[in-house]
């Protein structure tokens, strides 16, 4: 595990402890089952949809929104836009994100249809159980942190409590144990998408060549989601050409002068090249 990975799951672990002084496991695991329901994540059957992020900054890229950035209008825009879930960082300490962001996002998406996901580096049951009592339709859970057992409990818990799950992993090595752990059951309602996060975890730059590198690599019934590095129209059909059935899209949004436009262009040069596959 890299020192930036280590240093996330670190903080994960402080803030899982400290929802665990308030609640039990099982107190939090109960409250969320009687949360009232997100709604599902929808795949448009054109073949290609994105996932748009939310992140007022990054490790990488600095402050890409000012704290006071009004989360409510950003995600109902993605929504408009045609995004399919708008993603949330709630990690605090390099990513500006907080749970309240999650909260704000979810109740602006209600109406619209479209679930928002809990992004952070969870670790913890607890965890999964507040993001659904924050609003959360969907949660995104890191091969690279989590060993077999406590991926599958929480996976199993998330989608118990109605969630879509975005697996998310870094390399060849994270593929092969994803076609181990998960059968073509997992593709079922509520899905589990398997992302891949192209950014290195030492240097945190972004390496768009293993899209392609790594395409053939993917169980062949779970979604596959392209992450990092899609800026242009011409990245998500490449990716959509490759056989991505999803794209995550973050910083190429929160930079875009106008997001819905630019999430439209993305959506629609991935869906013309998915017509062609």
């Amino acid at each position: 595990m890299t020192d930036f990975l280590a240093s996330m799951v670190e903080g994960s672990r402080a803030r899982a402890a400290a929802l665990l002084a308030v609640r039990s496991e099982d107190e939090w695991r109960r409250a969320a089952v009687d949360a009232p329901p997100a709604p599902p994540i929808r795949l448009d059957p054109r073949g290609f949809d994105l996932i748009a992020e939310i992140k007022l900054s990054s490790p990488s890229e600095g402050t890409l929104a000012p704290g006071s950035a009004d989360v409510a209008a950003r995600a109902r825009c993605y929504a408009g836009a045609g995004a399919c879930a708008v993603s949330v960082l709630t990690e605090p300490s390099r990513f500006g994100g907080d749970l309240a962001h999650l909260e704000i996002a979810a109740a602006a998406l209600a109406g619209a249809g479209v679930p928002a996901m809990a992004k952070d580096f969870l670790v913890a049951p607890c965890q999964v159980a507040a993001a659904r009592l924050a609003g959360a339709g969907g949660v995104l859970l890191i091969l690279r942190i989590l060993d077999d057992a406590r991926l599958l409990e929480m996976l199993d818990l998330a989608r118990s409590l109605g969630m879509f799950v975005l697996v998310e992993a870094f390399d060849a090595a994270d593929l092969e144990r994803a076609r181990r752990l998960f059968s073509p059951a997992h593709a079922e309602a509520p899905p589990v998408l398997l992302g891949l996060n192209t950014r290195d975890l030492a240097t945190l730059k972004v390496s768009p060549g293993r899209l392609a590198e790594l395409a053939g690599d993917f169980p062949p019934a779970l979604p596959a989601v392209a992450e990092s590095g899609l800026v242009e129209p011409a990245d998500t059909a490449a990716a959509a050409a490759q056989g991505y059935a999803l794209g995550l899209v973050g910083t190429a949004l929160m930079r875009a002068a106008d997001p819905g436009a630019h999430l439209g262009a993305l959506l629609e040069a991935g869906r013309g090249a998915a017509g062609g596959r």
